[in-house]
């Protein structure tokens, strides 16, 4: 479809205008593309983590943590559904007591939950492990995205600026005293997108970046396990069996994987070789098993996914639609780049996962969220309008 909606004419003059079905969603075909790129991900994931996870459950018929896996698939794919069917406008509503609730949450962690290496980042809560960084990340993008959106073209300079800075710094210094560096770089990285979406002008963005660089570096050399990962970063094959071991299992996992891989289930990292295989650094565990062939279906449907992200922000009509599609693509987008670069060595190690394809049901739910409102953005951007009666026109037609 192009697009473009119809025309309809009002009772008072001859101007034409244009008016939205909003009950059209349910007719309209959602985009394929994104479809795909989701299915491809996410199939392609639930085999891996079957095949990287069957050494260490040695005893069971089938690997725990791929069950796990699986019910978050089922579960991640209804909340998608649910997402579907909620109006934009709910969302704008929705957008900053959702992320005082990720405020919340972000303090909970710091003062009752639970450490995991030398980390405080999950909350325990009926027994399930709750990440607030994953919600406070979708939180604070959807607030950025209404703030813009609500911000008239014409006054488009400082304010938004600093108003998508207020909502950004809290959670953003929450993040890095868990500490969650690989979080909070990625949360900067969806808000400066937004900026950018926004037609905010280079030059007030420019100072900002700076500053979050500026910032960046102070905190890796302030942290130790930060310069740690920089150092392994820099000269893996230095501190191979120290900083810089994981990166060059990695290293190997790829090189052994060669064109075509090794065959499915016929990889030798993920013995021991390379720590935490199916969450991290499971790009790699598909390089070893499934070659660059299998490496390249993975980034193709991460790039398709964000293609078709971008085009749907272009068709929109109004700015919300816009942002909030750019935002939730963002969401996606950026952590698989940053993961990608990360297991090919382009950048230093951040305890990232791969959405859709590491295992975690925390990122799961939240990735299936996004694609279920930029689904709903697309199709109602692509929903035809429908003809707006006027009051004397409907008694002329109960009169009839």
């Amino acid at each position: 479809m192009s697009g473009r909606v119809p025309r309809r004419y009002s009772p008072r003059s001859n101007t034409a205008r244009t008016v939205r079905n909003p009950r059209a969603f349910a007719d309209n075909a959602l985009d394929g593309r994104v479809i795909a790129a989701f299915s491809t991900l996410a199939g392609i994931g639930l085999v891996m983590i079957y095949s990287l996870t069957a050494p260490l459950a040695a005893t069971s018929a089938v690997p725990p943590q791929f069950i796990r896996q699986l019910f978050a698939l089922a579960t991640s794919i209804l909340v998608l559904i649910a997402a579907l069917r909620v109006p934009l406008a709910v969302w704008r509503r929705l957008a900053l007591p959702l992320w005082g609730v990720s405020i919340v949450l972000l303090i909970a962690t710091l003062v009752i939950g639970i450490e995991v290496n030398g980390a405080r980042r999950w909350l325990e809560l009926a027994g399930f492990r709750l990440q607030a960084a994953e919600v406070a990340k979708f939180a604070t993008v959807l607030a950025v995205a209404v703030l813009l959106a609500a911000t008239p073209s014409r006054r488009k300079r400082l304010k938004p600026v600093v108003g998508a800075a207020a909502l950004c710094a809290p959670p953003v210094a929450l993040l890095l005293l868990q500490p969650d560096f690989g979080s909070a770089l990625v949360l900067c990285a969806a808000v400066g997108v937004l900026l950018f979406a926004a037609g905010i002008p280079m030059r007030l963005l420019i100072p900002p970046a700076a500053l979050a660089v500026g910032g960046a570096a102070i905190y890796i050399t302030l942290r130790p396990y930060a310069h740690l990962r920089w150092i392994g970063f820099l000269d893996p094959w230095a501190t191979a069996t120290r900083e810089g071991f994981q990166l060059v299992q990695s290293f190997v996992a790829f090189g052994r994987g060669g064109i075509f891989g090794v065959g499915l289930g016929g990889g030798r990292q993920k013995l021991y070789y390379l720590p935490e295989a199916h969450t991290d650094f499971i790009l790699a565990g598909i390089a070893e098993e499934l070659g660059l062939v299998g490496v390249l279906v993975v980034l193709g449907a991460f790039a398709a996914f964000v293609w078709a992200g971008v085009q749907i922000a272009r068709r929109a009509q109004e700015p919300l639609s816009a942002l909030v599609a750019i935002g939730m693509t963002s969401l996606i987008g950026i952590p698989a780049a940053v993961n990608a670069g990360v297991v090919m060595g382009l950048l230093p190690t951040t305890g990232f996962t791969l959405p859709f394809v590491s295992y975690g049901g925390n990122s799961l739910l939240i990735c299936s969220l996004a694609v279920g409102i930029l689904l709903r953005v697309g199709a109602r951007e692509a929903a035809p309008a429908q003809p707006r009666i006027s009051g004397a026109s409907r008694r002329r037609i109960g009169r009839t």
